[in-house]
């Protein structure tokens, strides 16, 4: 038998009645339900998939989180996190039965401690104001995604996000003390705290990456770190995408760590200098963006060792920066790298897949070859240094055609990270945009044990719904012995 659909009149009133409730909880403006006003809610940064949530609610306090989440729990409602939207991986797309919970209005710093170096924030704190709040005393917070003058901590958690100098300093997660997390049914949790190695699981290793799957993080205590004493740039261009992977693999193979580690091919270049005019090398059909640190003593030393490598493949130049605005200008251009692609192309998706950086020289052929093969450009920007790729992968979304040539696309470029021993993700997560892939990289009894964490925080599978886990049943018990 069929089940029917429920009535429009009982939707509606349903619909009524959790707007009530939600109005109840909050300020008056902490609650969106207008049609128009949700619109901005209705996608994040994998801007190609769109749906109007059933309403936003708008918390300023933790307290308020617990109270929202517990009285949707109640209901039965389905919610969505979100930080700003920026996730790339369609991890904070909402659904037409589901209240998004946005956490922009929790941005105040709570605490600076600098003797032992962390910060307490509130979940909507973006990334770099935390280095803006410290950095008068000579600190930073280490990541630093593209995004970081927009996205938040929060969504930076959920995520484990990245950033160029992820190299040096690690992900989010290497950056972490402590989370203060509510679970769906409105209670409070606080794992880790203001120092290193808490007792007990680590429960701040599960939440970190976790995409708002078991619960959702309203404070966040991060590590801080003294600034460097100083900091160089230089550009290394070549004459093919394997050289410039050759080269990558041949610096992490000497023992040099630089502080960031960048590629762009040659459509990534032009784009980008048209952009930000930071005097890219047109000529070339790849660059790479070095940066170390140090004293200036070290950062001579470190260069010079790095330009002795790449001489071994015949760059076609090499440009070192000489002041602080040099540097800047060249940050610039890769800073800007996504905005100055979507000047050159009406949509884009973002890619996102990890490899080992020996394969380099390989997966960026075969991603050429791919390119080629469906006749649509391919664009690489990525951490080239941990082996994070991000191929923009440039369409017409008004071309239904096109569009799905992309999605195909982009689908074979993460199986082959997976097959050349990578993963479907190095930061932006697994979202809607990799859910179905995650058989390519977890056996079914794999998936279903993450299936149980995920059941033991949120037994009705009410946060984040649809996202991450491929649309498959559980594997029997049984089976799993």
């Amino acid at each position: 038998m069929i089940a029917q659909p429920e009535p429009k009149q009982n939707v509606l009133a349903r619909r009524a009645a959790i707007v009530a409730g939600l109005r109840a909880l909050l300020p008056e403006s902490g609650v969106i339900a207008e049609e128009l006003r949700l619109k901005p809610y209705e996608t994040d940064g994998l801007a190609a998939y769109r749906q109007v949530p059933l309403a936003v609610a708008l918390p300023e306090t933790t307290e308020q989180v617990a109270a929202v989440l517990a009285f949707l729990h109640q209901e039965g409602v389905r919610v969505v996190p979100r930080g700003a939207g920026t996730s790339l991986s369609g991890g904070a797309l909402p659904m037409a039965d589901a209240v998004v919970v946005g956490m922009m209005r929790m941005n105040r710093i709570l605490d600076i401690n600098y003797d032992d170096r962390f910060a307490l924030v509130q979940a909507g704190v973006t990334n770099i104001g935390i280095t803006q709040a410290v950095s008068d005393a000579g600190f930073f917070y280490a990541p630093d995604p593209s995004s970081q003058l927009a996205c938040m901590i929060g969504g930076n958690v959920g995520m484990n996000s990245g950033g160029a100098h992820c190299l040096r300093y690690g992900v989010t997660a290497n950056n972490l003390l402590g989370v203060k997390l509510v679970t769906i049914r409105g209670e409070v949790i606080d794992i880790g705290g203001e120092h290193l190695d808490a007792a007990g699981y680590d429960w701040l290793g599960l939440i970190t990456g976790s995409e708002g799957q078991l619960g959702i993080v309203t404070e966040v205590t991060v590590r801080i770190l003294r600034g460097p004493e100083g900091a160089r740039a230089m550009l290394a261009a070549f004459r093919s995408n394997e050289v410039a992977g050759q080269c990558v693999d041949s610096i992490i193979g000497s023992g040099i760590i630089p502080v960031a580690l960048e590629f762009m091919d040659r459509p990534a270049i032009h784009a980008c200098e048209a952009f930000a005019h930071a005097g890219y090398p047109l000529d070339a059909e790849a660059m790479l963006i070095i940066e170390v640190e140090g004293s200036v003593a070290e950062q001579d030393w470190l260069l010079d060792r790095i330009k002795e490598i790449c001489a071994r493949f015949d760059p076609i130049s090499l440009k070192v920066s000489q002041s602080p605005e040099e540097s800047l200008a060249i940050w610039k251009g890769r800073k800007g790298a996504f905005g100055a692609v979507g000047r050159i192309s009406p949509d884009y998706l973002c890619m996102d897949g990890t490899i080992p950086t020996s394969r380099l020289p390989d997966v960026l052929r075969r991603i050429a070859d791919m390119s080629a093969a469906c006749g649509l450009q391919v664009a690489n920007i990525f951490h080239a240094g941990d082996g994070n790729l991000h191929p923009l992968i440039m369409f017409d979304a008004n071309d239904p055609a096109s569009f799905a040539k992309a999605e195909k696309l982009g689908a074979d470029i993460l199986k082959l990270c997976v097959e050349v021993g990578g993963c479907l993700t190095g930061e932006h997560g697994v979202g809607v945009e990799k859910r179905d892939l995650m058989p390519v990289q977890f056996s079914g009894i794999e998936l279903d044990q993450q299936r149980r964490i995920k059941s033991a925080f949120d037994p009705e599978w009410l946060l984040n719904p649809n996202k991450v886990f491929p649309l498959i049943p559980l594997v029997p018990l049984q089976h799993a012995a």
